[in-house]
């Protein structure tokens, strides 16, 4: 925190993320739906704007291994080259068979920028699969369907669609707009690697492929998750030898059962409980809309994360077990060499998600410990990036305030702290504040991202237009 100390931090925070200190939230409307809220939200070229080219940049296959991530860049700096950026301020970079795009809006004076990141990879998809070519763009029943229409080519075409519109109004920001687009998100990330180092001095980053808003079965808004946490992740690999031999004679000991104990032990144990600023605000707003044992064992964890009756009941729950603790998961296996052998090695792979702040290296050791069998080894599979907690500030705190009255008057803001990893972590990794904001507000039955027959809500699209307008007017001034 900059000037408000940790104890008061959240109370604070929150009461100004309800619309002034002090005072209780506004309800939302109950009538409220996205279309309504956001119809006149923006100009009705921006919207035309922003949706082709989102259904464009579907178009594009950018699925790793494709090739196709360098001639997205080259179609969205056309876009922006065209709304006003000077060829100048937009550098493509490849890096292998994939790419990054860098452009700067230029502000008034010298200072640390303000950096919007998204990512222009998608996960694949195959069309026998899905009924319908995944790679066009489709509208039906109000909905865009496609791959990556939600992740993250939704927020990223609103983003270049902003930027442009702020070009065509004359806006100049105080200090520097800089768009970082990485090229590999979903699989090793490296382009995001490399981009972060060259803005450790950077205000704070926006990122659209994290947070966003829920909606109830009947499209009325719930919350809005801001995303200021992620956890670490890493994977980890287990392994136990033996001399083998001849399967008719066996011995006193065998790679794959000695492995299966160790996978018995690390199934059972229980990291540490944790919490944070960004976790016990989460589940104290979380709480207030959860009925029941659990509703009540948030609240408790919220305000004492040291009652561990309150944590035993929230770690019960899949969807918030990594909320309160580091988890480690065996996921895949593979040992032996013949099916009439003695097994000489066997290995497991742990896929762990570290809770903020805690080294790697400690969960490392905590797993060599569990596993019990002094032949075990032990290996981190690739470099960890720690990822800590970014402070709920009140600058993004009134400015995400601010964009979300303009939709849903009054609608709470929760911080959270999300299990997944997006391209945030390299930032946070460095220092540099970093928050999820995405413009999308949608029904958890639509949450397709990664799967079958991914889409939006066309309806998204106006009201996440007003939300990016707002958020870089006020963080850029």
């Amino acid at each position: 925190m900059r000037s408000i100390g940790m104890a008061g931090s959240v109370a604070i925070l929150l009461a100004m993320a309800a619309g002034s200190a002090g005072t209780a939230p506004a309800a939302a409307s109950p009538s409220a739906s996205p279309r309504a809220a956001s119809r006149t939200l923006a100009p009705p070229a921006e919207s035309a704007q922003a949706l082709d080219i989102l259904k464009r940049g579907v178009g594009f296959r950018t699925v790793a291994g494709q090739g196709q991530v360098p001639a997205y860049a080259a179609y969205l700096a056309g876009v922006l080259e065209a709304g006003g950026f000077a060829r100048s301020d937009i550098t493509i970079e490849p890096q292998g068979e994939t790419a990054t795009l860098t452009a700067v809006y230029h502000g008034r004076e010298a200072g640390k920028p303000l950096v919007l990141l998204g990512h222009m990879d998608v996960v694949e998809a195959k069309a026998a699969d899905w009924g319908r070519d995944p790679f066009t763009a489709t509208e039906e029943n109000g909905y865009l369907f496609g791959r990556g229409v939600y992740d993250d080519k939704f927020d990223l075409s609103m983003i270049i669609a902003t930027l442009v519109r702020l070009k065509r109004e004359g806006f100049v920001p105080k200090r520097d707009i800089v768009l970082l687009l990485s090229g590999d998100e979903e699989t090793a990330q490296h382009t995001a690697e490399a981009l972060a180092p060259r803005y450790r001095d950077a205000y704070m980053v926006l990122n659209g492929d994290s947070g966003g808003g829920q909606l109830d079965a009947d499209g009325r808004p719930l919350i809005y998750d801001l995303q200021a946490a992620e956890k670490t992740y890493a994977d980890f690999e287990i392994s136990t030898t033996n001399p083998g031999g001849h399967s008719s004679a066996p011995g006193a000991t065998n790679a794959i059962a000695d492995l299966a104990r160790i996978i018995d032990r690390i199934h059972a144990y229980h990291f540490p409980v944790q919490s944070n600023e960004i976790t016990r605000a989460s589940f104290r707003a979380t709480a207030a809309r959860t009925p029941g044992e659990l509703g009540a064992a948030m609240k408790r964890f919220a305000d004492d994360p040291g009652d561990a009756a309150a944590a035993e009941r929230i770690s019960r729950e899949p969807e918030y077990v990594g909320q309160v603790r580091t988890t480690c998961v065996p996921t895949m296996l593979r040992g032996g060499h013949a099916l009439n052998a003695l097994p000489q090695s066997a290995t497991v792979s742990i896929n762990c998600r570290i809770f903020p702040g805690t080294p790697v290296e400690e969960v490392q050791a905590t797993l060599l410990k569990v596993a019990g069998d002094p032949g075990a080894k032990i290996r981190l599979v690739v470099p960890a990036f720690l990822s800590g907690p970014s402070p709920l500030r009140p600058d993004i705190m009134a400015a995400i305030r601010k964009a979300i009255d303009v939709r849903y008057p009054g609608l709470p803001i929760t911080p959270v702290q999300e299990s997944g990893a997006s391209d945030s972590l390299f930032f946070r990794n460095l220092g540099v504040p970093s928050y999820g904001v995405s413009g999308m507000f949608m029904k958890s039955g639509d949450q397709f991202a990664h799967g079958l027959n991914e889409r939006i809500p066309l309806a998204a699209i106006d009201g996440a237009l007003a939300q990016w307008h707002v958020l870089l007017t006020e963080l850029s001034r």
